[in-house]
Formats: structure tokens, sequence, C-alpha cells
């Protein structure tokens, strides 16, 4: 199934036959995705081996905080709606590529673009290295040659694949892999939801188990939130959403619609996968009610299916798996080598010749790679980890991107100055977290626990709203802004 799927990623570089020597071809498509297509190519990119495995292992090793995820997709939608829409507007009459084009041209600053293009590629790696994570859970659990080596050679074998319709089909290959995927997984879950409690004795029977076992472990754990946990809760719901409409994949998704109606289109439809996550987070309690003892949580989900389906669905669960990584694992590499090459390595060159179209396909080859050796030499506790770690950066592109397609208050040096200071706060706090995602910050003698990404947000802000003060009272020159009105109508 999965070399049936990874042949057809391969044959997309022939569907809408078009040069895909020039970049707009290759990394969006010819722009020109309708509803359907954007659809299940945006879900496909939204919902991956994070979905699948990440989000139901953390419920599984800690209980309700697991469930931050889900409003996640609620609270996402509207942003798409709204901001996504305006800027692909933009995009679209002034041919950006990535978010890195654009404010550019609006702050007038090389050193600014070239900073929020270097945090793009970065903040990518930790997520593609997740989709290897859930392949690598399906292979141990597999056994026999799969497992040798800790799954490396098998994981090479998916690295190879992944590269290569990568390389040869752009975004056309995982656009035609994501019918594929999306129902793989629908069919994957649904039958899961039924069968699974089912065969436990019902959901009730889960809800109880689950809580004697929580009870009984050595570490906190919770079916439902503790006070402590709230506010935890709450900041990594609100930085996951914030941050994920501003990862380049999910931009790249949206710029390879045909219409900004087809942008506000699947951002209406898209919150039905949100039942879908619900679904799978529920699927972490299960597995403790189910008995599974495991200290590799990402093994969780492939043990389940092991266990409750027949081993030819178990296959068709773990093909879904491989497949909802290869998908969007595919997307991520394709955003990083647009950034590097068209923000980073080309920015001083002639834009969108051949050349540039060859450094993004090179470039795919390295993210992959990097990913590959991540999920071996990254310590992280929980898979999702891999995910909120990149949000921790990504978010820091925030107000350069989304104050700006409003305003232009903010000059770019500061915002410049406030983007190293968010950067840099993230990653101080991450290394002495031991790259957990939160941060615990003592107020008035009250301690919270919060997600990194907005501590870091709130930092970033306060200095690049001082610095503008400070340069204003100066009357320092704004850079040019090469957009107009007309633009954003």
């Amino acid at each position: 199934m999965v070399a049936g799927v990874t042949a057809i990623g391969f044959l997309a570089a022939r569907w809408r036959q078009a040069n895909l020597a020039n970049l707009e071809q290759w990394a969006l498509g010819g722009r020109g995705f309708g509803t359907i297509v954007s659809w299940f190519l945006i879900g496909g990119d939204c919902y991956t081996a994070y979905t699948f495995i990440a989000v139901p292992a953390l419920v599984y090793g800690v209980g309700a905080l697991g469930f931050f995820a889900v409003p996640v997709s609620t609270l996402v939608y509207p942003i798409v709606f709204v901001v996504l829409a305006r800027f692909y507007g933009v995009a679209r009459r002034r041919g950006y590529v990535t978010m890195a084009d654009f404010v550019r041209d609006r702050f007038g600053d090389r050193t600014l673009e070239i900073a929020i293009a270097l945090t793009g590629v970065v903040a990518l790696m930790p997520y593609v290295a997740l989709q290897l994570v859930g392949m690598k859970a399906v292979f141990l659990q597999l056994g026999g040659a799969f497992e040798t080596a800790g799954g490396l050679p098998a994981l090479t074998v998916a690295f190879v694949l992944l590269a290569g319709y990568t390389y040869t089909s752009g975004l056309r290959g995982p656009a035609m892999i994501a019918f594929v995927k999306d129902t793989l997984i629908y069919v994957t879950v649904i039958a899961a939801v039924v069968i699974i409690p089912a065969r436990l004795g019902g959901w009730q029977h889960v809800f109880a188990s689950t809580a004697r076992a929580f009870s009984a472990r050595s570490h906190p754990a919770s079916i439902v939130l503790t006070p402590q946990q709230c506010f935890t809760f709450a900041t990594r719901a609100l930085g996951s959403a914030l941050a994920l409409f501003l990862y380049p994949n999910l931009i790249t998704g949206v710029l390879a619609a045909s219409s900004r109606n087809v942008v506000r289109r699947n951002a209406a439809l898209l919150p039905a996968y949100g039942l879908l996550l619900g679904l799978l987070a529920l699927l972490g309690y299960c597995a403790v009610a189910a008995g599974i003892a495991t200290t590799d949580t990402s093994s969780v989900m492939p043990r389940l299916f092991g266990r409750f389906f027949p081993g030819w669905f178990a296959g068709v669960g773990d093909a879904a798996v491989v497949v909802g990584a290869l998908v969007p694992a595919s997307i991520m590499c394709i955003s990083a080598a647009n950034l590097f090459a068209s923000n980073v390595c080309c920015e001083f060159t002639p834009k969108r010749t051949p050349l540039e179209t060859k450094i993004a396909k090179a470039f795919t080859l390295g993210m992959c790679i990097f990913g590959l050796l991540a999920i071996f030499f990254m310590p992280v506790a929980y898979a999702i980890d891999f995910q909120l770690l990149g949000g921790c950066l990504i978010l820091q592109t925030l107000p350069a991107f989304v104050v700006g397609l409003w305003s232009r208050w903010f000059y770019a040096r500061a915002l410049l100055l406030g983007w190293a200071c968010g950067v840099a706060a993230s990653c101080a706090m991450a290394y002495v977290s031991h790259f957990s995602p939160d941060y615990t910050l003592t107020l008035f003698g009250t301690k919270l626990t919060g997600f990194i990404a907005l501590y870091g947000l709130a930092i970033n802000f306060g200095v690049a709203a001082a610095a503008t003060l400070a340069l204003r009272a100066l009357r320092t020159k704004y850079g040019l802004d090469s957009t107009v009105a007309a633009d954003y109508a």
C-alpha cells in the first residue's frame, strides 16, 4: 500500500503537466488547486503523525493535558479565514512564494527577510523529525527486518522515497497522495473508535479503568485537568493555534489555492478534521485501559492497532500512519526549500530562475536527512515536543508578518531586535527546561507553567514596541514599502 502511494507521488509530476523548473509550478502546483484538492492538501498538511502518533501518546502519558491539541483546530481556522486570506490576496498579486517575500517588500529590509526565512526553516526541522518518529514507531512495531538497528534501515528507505517523489513532483506529489492518506485515516479512526472501546467494555469502562491506572502511577497524570494544569493547557492551545498558521508548510498549501474564496471555503470546512483529532486523543485513554505498557510512548498507537485489529487491518492502520507522515513531511521540505532558495540563497540574485528551483530541490534532500538524524539524537520526552519546540521559534515571526498585513507602525530594525530577543529567550527557556515546551515562571509567589512560545512572543512584542517608540522619538525614517493599498483589497 505504501509502495503504491509512493508511486502516485512520482506519477504526480505528470498531473497538470507544467514546467517544473519553474518554482511556482514545482513548489505551489501553479497556484491552481480548487476547493476539494486544497481541502485534502491542507488537511493532510495539518493532520500528520502529530495527530496519529503524538497526541494519543501524550494523552497516554500525561492524561487530560494532551487534549490541548483539540481546541487548536477550533482556534486556528478563524485566523486562517482572516489572516491568510488577506495574505493570499497580496501574494497572488505580487507573486510571493513565501511569507518572507512579503516581509521584505512591506518593511524594505532584507536582513529582516532573511531572519524570518531562517526561522521558518529551523522551526520546520523538528516538525519533519516528528513525521519520521511516526514511521519509526510503526517499523519497530512490525518487528523483523523493520526494527534492525532501531529502524534505521527502514527509515532510510522511507527517506529515499520521500526525497525522491518530493524532488521529482514538487507539491503535486503530496497533493495527489493526500486523497489516499485522508481516506486511510478516516477509515482507520472510525474503525478504532468503534471496535476498540467496544472490546474494552464501552467508554464508561475505558474512563473508569484509565482513572484507576493514572491514580496508581508514580508520576502525575489525570483523566481531567488539575487546577495546576489549566494555565499550561490554555497557553499550549493558544500558542499552538497562533503558531500553526505561521508554519511555512501551511502557508505553502494556502498559496497553492486557485483563489481567495478557496482559502475561505477551506477555513470553513477544515474544522471537520477537529472531530477526528478528538477521537484520536481518546484512543490514548483506550491504550491505558487496555493495559499497554511501554516507555516509548510513540509506539502506543501501533501497539493498540496490533492488539485489537486483525492482522490485515492493523496493516491498514500502520499504512495510514506512514502515509500520514509522508504527505506533510513532503510539504514541509518543499516550504523550507522555498524559504532557503528564495529568501536566503538567491536573495541577491535575479528571482524565479531555474537555478532557484534547483537549489530548492536540493535543499529538500537536506531537510529529509536532518529529520532522519534528529529522531535518533534529539532528546525529547514525547514526540509532540518536536512540534511544540518548533512552535516556540515560528511564533516569533508573528509581529512582522501578521501586524505587517495591517500596519507599518513597527520599524524593521525594531522588529528584528524583538525577533532576536524572542528567539533567544525561547531557546534559553527550552534549554533550561531540558527541551520541554513549557517553562515555569514565578510571579508574586505564584508558579505558572506555560508554553514557552507565548513567553517568547511577549518579550518579542515588548522589545519591538519599545524600540519603535525610541526610533520614532529620534525621527528615524521608515524603510520603503513596495506594496500599495490596492494589494490588500
